[in-house]
């Protein structure tokens, strides 16, 4: 079986990219194809030769990269996967448009429908230098939406990394997908079931992370609370931040994992279509505190792994803190339930179950797995 493995665009190092690493490291003689790769900016490919599309060429590509946001379509049209018997495509956007012969299957790892179109204003919310540009992009945009929906029906199958993105596959490109949760590697993380008296964050700083919600619960609470990262929300949540809330900036992995190690518990206040750091706290031992929506109901079982407050409010999560103290967490159980469901092994048996099936005949998605 000859297996093509395509991605977006291969200039940054994101979770994304993370996943389609995985792919490549299960697919070791697979052919890479994406639009632009950068070696330096992205995940590790040793040696192993990566096709682009023209769009390599473009003086200035990789950098500016989401500026040619209307190429990418018909860049990975003119790719040529003739040959292929399968394509696996990696993307949150374009990568899904490739064509196949008539007689291969194409699996897509859809991470999620395109942002920048179907949820335009918060996705601008994270590039403020692309906000004046909305009324001039909004006539772009409408037209790209009908090329993405109809770019949409190219895979055989879509696999989803949560029920959340599984659900907006469904509605908006009206295409049936299977959900696979994405791993993490359990061996960067350390397990503890000595935990300190403090609670962590670990994030980036943010507006959509809502952490502003759990220093005002913190502050009211007058419990140790550690945050890791960094972003441009930083100088305003210090300034909101009584002396019980410390902000460490960036952390090394090693200094991350031990804090999480040891921490009562994680904070997560998003709402994240999936959300890999709940699982890294998990698989240290830690149970997580979570705004109970999107992702987290994958991944998170109340009163096992963690508990779930039901808005982002200070109240609410002041609330959830309380009757998370009357708990006696069993941290073994916390970890063993992210092995057993999280792991890269999982997950590489699930693919290998689905391409399995998908290869031999063409099978609706309610029946696989």
């Amino acid at each position: 079986m000859k297996l093509a493995l395509v991605h977006d665009y291969l200039t940054q190092r994101g979770g994304a990219e993370r996943v389609f690493e995985l792919l490549c490291n299960r697919f070791p003689d697979a052919d890479i194809f994406t639009s632009l790769y950068q070696p330096n900016r992205t995940i590790d490919l040793g040696d192993r030769p990566v096709n682009t599309t023209a769009l390599q060429s473009v003086p200035g590509a990789t950098k500016y990269f989401r500026l040619l946001a209307p190429f990418y379509y018909p860049a990975f049209r003119a790719l040529d996967l003739q040959d292929y018997d399968l394509i696996i495509s990696s993307t949150s956007a374009f990568a899904k448009a490739v064509r196949k012969r008539p007689d291969a299957r194409h699996i897509c790892f859809c991470h999620n429908v395109t942002r920048f179109l179907w949820d335009t204003k918060t996705y601008l919310r994270g590039y403020r230098e692309y906000q004046t540009l909305y009324p001039f992009i909004r006539k772009v945009f409408d037209h790209m939406k009908r090329v993405d929906v109809e770019y949409a029906r190219e895979p055989d199958l879509y696999i989803a990394n949560s029920t959340t993105v599984e659900e907006r596959i469904r509605r908006i490109y009206n295409q049936n997908a299977i959900t696979i949760n994405y791993p993490i590697d359990d061996r960067r993380f350390v397990f503890s079931d000595q935990k300190e008296d403090y609670f962590l964050v670990s994030s980036r700083l943010l507006s959509y992370k809502r952490i502003d919600i759990v220093i005002e619960a913190f502050n009211w609470l007058g419990w140790t609370l550690l945050i890791t990262g960094d972003g441009p929300e930083r100088k305003r949540l210090e300034a909101k931040a009584l002396g019980n809330i410390r902000f460490l900036g960036h952390v090394s992995d090693e200094e991350r994992s031990l804090l999480m190690a040891k921490a009562r518990g994680m904070i997560v206040a998003a709402l994240e279509d999936y959300g890999l750091v709940p699982i890294e706290a998990n698989v240290s031992g830690t149970p997580v505190i979570a705004y109970g929506a999107g992702g987290v109901l994958d991944t998170q079982v109340p009163g096992l792994t963690g508990l779930f407050f039901s808005r982002q409010t200070p109240d609410s999560v002041q609330a959830t803190l309380l009757e998370f103290n009357k708990y006696q967490w069993d941290y073994h159980a916390i970890r063993n339930h992210a092995i057993q469901n999280f792991t890269e092994p999982v997950f590489y048996q699930a693919i290998d179950r689905v391409i399995e099936q998908v290869m031999a005949e063409r099978l609706q998605p309610a029946t696989l797995m």
